[in-house]
């Protein structure tokens, strides 16, 4: 029976995630003509085809490594312990790029920022995309919320990019909000940035504890990967 239902998983996971996809692109594309008031931004349109091949890869990550890990991340089981982020970090992504396009458009308040920080931008970006496939391709237990997954199965995942470091989601969303304001050539439109990654840290922090508390096995495994985000520093 298990076997006849995952055709419906992989639909409905691939359904959702282009919606959601289709949503975000027809969201930056309202921030261009009614806030910045110009349609012919390359770097713009190179963000969104970035973010479009990640959010690809990306179902198809899910889809292979397991199509319940879709309803995990849009909707968590019980004892999540950080439900909200989520939704905090939508708001300060909506005012990032409000700000960005007001920058570019009218305001001009960063100036004119080089095409090649912006390249770098865009490519930071795409490289922190890559790093949140990868995790995905091999953590079936990669949550949207902060919780021990009992009811899934829920066990340490030492291979991919968790050899490495412990946290390479969190570096991947963190890679993400950096690259963003430069991607899209705004100095200006970091200041939302920045409270999205002391979030980011604030969950990582929470969710180490949790795991080392209530995850078997866990405790070893941070004895063997000392670093956090960053190896050799965090």
């Amino acid at each position: 029976m298990a076997v006849a239902k995952e055709p419906l998983h992989v639909g409905k996971l691939a359904f959702s995630m282009m919606w959601r996809l289709l949503l975000f692109l027809g969201c930056l594309v309202a921030i261009i003509g009614f806030v910045a008031g110009r349609w012919g931004l390359w770097n713009v349109w190179a963000y969104a085809g970035v973010y479009a091949a990640g959010t690809v890869v990306g179902t198809i990550a899910v889809a292979r490594t397991d199509p319940t890990l879709f309803q995990e991340r849009i909707r968590p089981g019980p004892g999540g312990r950080d439900p909200n982020l989520r939704l905090l970090a939508v708001v300060l992504m909506l005012t990032h790029l409000v700000l960005a396009a007001w920058d570019v458009g009218r305001g001009h308040w960063s100036g004119e920022v080089p095409a090649a920080v912006e390249v770098v931008g865009l490519v930071i970006l795409g490289a922190s995309m890559g790093m949140s496939c990868w995790a995905l391709s091999v953590n079936r237990f990669f949550s949207s919320d902060a919780r021990i997954q009992r009811d899934r199965g829920h066990h340490v995942v030492t291979t991919g990019p968790y050899e490495f470091v412990r946290h390479p989601g969190y570096l991947a969303a963190i890679g993400m909000s950096l690259a963003s304001p430069l991607a899209l050539g705004s100095y200006v439109s970091a200041l939302p940035m920045i409270p999205v990654v002391l979030l980011i840290i604030r969950r990582l922090l929470l969710e180490e504890r949790l795991l080392r508390a209530e995850l078997e096995g866990y405790t070893d495994y941070a004895a063997r990967v000392h670093y956090r985000l960053v190896p050799g520093i965090w």
